[in-house]
């Protein structure tokens, strides 16, 4: 008599024994990026072709294991990680990174889910395109884990969130079936929109293997500007400037506050943050043109001498060369690591309607200050499309852990009701992973949960794809 096969031997037979992974030496698939949770996986099973994450799939679905996927563990929900129990499999898509395609006259390219986002960005351009989603982690984040995550970045007041740029996908299910989905069309309109149901889900519903996303001409000229503004409320006005002043060339409108800079400034001397001293925020701005780079000057120079006339800018540099811009850039993408080296913090990804975050930060600061005194705020984002990080940091010369472990529930609780009441998400692009499902429900209305799950129950009917995550 035959033994059945387990379900390791399965997963070995399906991708290869040397690679699934299991015992030790596994840190950096079961912990995530900013050391809050640390799981234990069954195994880590790495499969370099679709057919091959349907095999695993299958197998899973046979044993009733769960699975969690995972692209570059750059989350920042705790989305991505095995729980502790070591009985979930953990499906890292990093060997799945080839570009598969590239339609010069459909402007499209197909790449695979563990392809780095750098690296797709390198391809588009090598071909003479833009690809322009743009985020801090680009360097390592995947784009199976942007779209799953619907991750936004830098550029989507021009070029939209990661569901606007994708056309097609291709998604193994929890059945280990494959939908190939990796249509170029920009119009197809012959029922429900499945992609749609994927982008977001964070691995809840299905795994994402590729995707068909939207490309860009490049731009005839970048110009970058840092702008010094008297207040939150002057630097929405300057948005409103920059939106008839610039139009469609609006590509980037960030916002940091002084605290954050005043850490990027302590911690990365090198990188000589201008203006922070003199202000309470900065504002950092990209003109795209598909003219010249002396029409695009032209543009920045009449927006900002606008800007001075009505007092929402106070003082102002444009860039005069490519290394300046990045340099300028680098300070924005800098705060999230400077804001580690200070120590553990809270952060709220958040987002809200652009006429209501003056008045949400001005009232939240001022509750959170009333609350904790001596608490710092790290406020800084995308407010060129509502989206803000305003992270709490604790006291000067506090305990950081003890700050974390016995003010955090209290401290979302205050900042998420604040969001509600001014008409917000408590999740513009981190998603919600584990660390916000047990608040989704406070904040999200019982119909539409009502809906997801009922979603989730027809893809998903054994609950084994990412449990824990997004519907808790």
């Amino acid at each position: 008599m035959t033994s059945q096969p387990t379900l390791l031997d399965r997963l070995r037979q399906a991708v290869g024994a040397d690679h699934v992974l299991t015992g030790n030496g596994l840190l950096g698939y079961e912990q995530d990026w900013r050391q809050r949770a640390r799981g234990r996986a069954l195994a880590v099973v790495r499969p370099r072709t679709t057919e091959e994450v349907a095999a695993v799939v299958r197998a899973c679905a046979a044993h009733g294991t769960a699975i969690v996927p995972q692209g570059g563990n750059t989350g920042l929900a705790v989305g991505s990680v095995p729980d502790d129990s070591g009985t979930q499999v953990l499906l890292s898509l990093r060997r799945m990174d080839r570009v598969r395609a590239l339609d010069a006259a459909n402007l499209t390219v197909t790449a695979e889910a563990g392809c780095i986002l750098q690296n797709l960005q390198a391809a588009a351009s090598d071909a003479g395109f833009l690809f322009p989603l743009s985020l801090a982690a680009e360097g390592s984040c995947t784009l199976g884990g942007n779209l799953a995550a619907n991750a936004g970045g830098t550029q989507v007041v021009r070029y939209g969130n990661a569901r606007e740029l994708c056309l097609g996908l291709e998604v193994v299910t929890a059945q280990g079936d494959i939908w190939h989905g990796l249509s170029g069309l920009r119009k197809d309109n012959t029922g429900y929109d499945l992609r749609d149901l994927f982008i977001g889900s964070e691995g809840t519903l299905g795994i994402i293997t590729a995707a068909t996303m939207k490309l860009y001409p490049q731009p005839a000229a970048q110009l970058t500007a840092w702008a010094a503004v008297p207040s939150m409320q002057a630097a929405v006005d300057l948005l409103g400037l920059a939106h008839r002043h610039l139009g469609a060339g609006l590509t980037g409108f960030e916002v940091m506050n002084q605290f954050a800079l005043s850490l990027v400034d302590r911690h990365y001397p090198q990188q000589r943050v201008p203006l922070w001293r003199e202000s309470p925020w900065c504002v950092l701005l990209e003109n795209s043109d598909h003219e010249s780079e002396a029409h695009a000057r032209e543009q920045f120079e009449r927006l900002l001498e606008a800007a001075l006339q009505a007092g929402c800018v106070t003082d102002a540099v444009v860039a005069e060369s490519l290394s300046q811009a990045q340099a300028l850039w680098h300070i924005r993408e800098s705060i999230p690591l400077a804001q580690a080296e200070e120590g553990l913090n809270i952060k709220h990804d958040i987002s809200l309607p652009i006429s209501r975050i003056p008045s949400f930060v001005e009232a939240t600061d001022a509750e959170l200050a009333r609350a904790i005194p001596g608490v710092r705020l790290v406020d800084f984002g995308h407010l060129g499309d509502g989206n803000l990080h305003y992270n709490v940091q604790a006291p000067a010369g506090a305990d950081a852990a003890a700050f974390l472990r016995d003010e955090e529930d209290r401290i979302n609780t205050l900042v998420f009701d604040a969001v509600a009441r001014h008409g917000g998400s408590i999740s513009a692009e981190h998603g919600i992973g584990s660390l916000k499902a047990a608040k989704l429900p406070h904040y999200k209305s019982p119909v539409a949960l009502q809906m997801m799950r009922a979603i989730k129950q027809a893809l998903d009917p054994q609950g084994i794809m990412n449990p824990g995550r997004v519907l808790g």
